[in-house]
C-alpha cells in the first residue's frame, strides 16, 4: 500500500497540460458567466427559475464546494465539469463517487488515453460498424503546489495496472478524505509520459480550447485519429 506521508510534494511551479473532451456536450456557460461564488450562486437561483435543463448543465454541484470553483478564469467550465458530472463508472483514482479532473503532459499523451477508453466503451457496442466522433481539445494551465509526485513508483506499482484499478482507486480514496489537491504520475497508455489526477480545480488558472479530433470506429477498433482544426 502507498504511504501518501512519504510520497513527495511537487514544487510550486505552474505546469500545462492537455485534455480532450466529447465536443457534443458544450461549455456550461454558467460557471464562466460570473467571477465569484456570490454571482453564480445569485445567477443560479435566477436561471433555476426559468431553465428546467439547468441541472443536468450545470450537474450536481453537491460534489464540489463552490469555494473550490475557480471562477474568472479563461474556461472554468472545463475546469468544473469532471467534478460535477462524475462517471459513475469510475476512473484510475476514483470508484465514480467523486469526480476526477485527469490532464496530460502532451497532447499525444491526452490520446493516447483517450483513444484506450473509447476503444473499451465501442467495442461493448454490438453491431456497430462504424462510428465517427469529435473531440475538442484544451490546453490547461494550473499550479502544481500541494500535489504530490507518483512518479518515483515504478511503472509497474499496482496502482498503474492497466486494468484493475483497485489499488489506484483505494489511494484516490484516501488522499479525497484527506483533503489532497492531486497527484502527478505515469501515464499507462503513453510510455515515458506523465499525466495529473487533480481533485479539485481550485489550482487551476486557465482552460484554453484548443484543436478539436476526429476518431473513427471501424467496427473492430478506433482505426484513425484525425486532427480537424489547428491549435490555439
Amino acid at each position: 500500500m502507498v504511504e501518501l506521508a512519504n510520497m513527495p510534494w511537487l514544487s510550486h511551479e505552474t505546469a500545462q497540460g492537455y485534455r480532450l473532451v466529447n465536443s457534443k456536450f458544450p461549455p456550461i456557460s454558467l460557471f464562466d458567466d460570473v467571477a465569484s461564488t456570490d454571482e453564480f450562486e445569485l445567477l443560479y437561483a435566477l436561471q433555476a427559475r426559468t431553465n428546467p435543463r439547468l441541472q443536468n448543465e450545470v450537474g450536481q454541484l453537491e460534489f464540489i464546494p463552490l469555494k473550490d470553483i475557480p471562477f474568472g478564469i479563461v474556461g472554468c467550465s472545463y475546469a468544473t465539469a469532471p467534478f460535477t458530472h462524475v462517471n459513475p463508472h469510475g476512473s484510475r483514482f476514483s470508484a465514480g463517487h467523486f469526480g476526477v479532473l485527469y490532464i496530460a503532459n502532451t497532447m499525444a499523451t491526452a490520446i493516447a488515453e483517450v483513444k484506450y477508453h473509447q476503444q473499451r466503451y465501442w467495442e461493448k457496442v454490438e453491431q456497430l460498424n462504424f462510428e465517427r466522433f469529435v473531440l475538442r481539445g484544451v490546453r490547461i494551465t494550473f499550479k502544481q503546489a500541494g500535489m504530490q509526485d507518483l512518479t518515483g513508483l515504478p511503472p509497474n506499482h499496482p496502482i498503474y495496472h492497466a486494468t484493475d484499478y483497485s489499488s489506484a482507486q483505494a489511494l484516490g480514496q484516501r488522499a479525497h478524505e484527506q483533503q489532497h489537491i492531486g497527484f502527478k504520475y505515469h501515464s499507462v497508455r503513453h510510455a515515458h509520459h506523465h499525466c495529473w489526477a487533480l481533485f479539485t480545480p481550485k489550482t487551476i488558472t486557465a482552460c484554453i480550447q484548443s484543436a478539436h479530433y476526429e476518431m473513427i470506429w471501424d467496427g473492430e477498433e478506433i482505426t484513425s485519429v484525425n486532427k480537424l482544426s489547428r491549435a490555439v
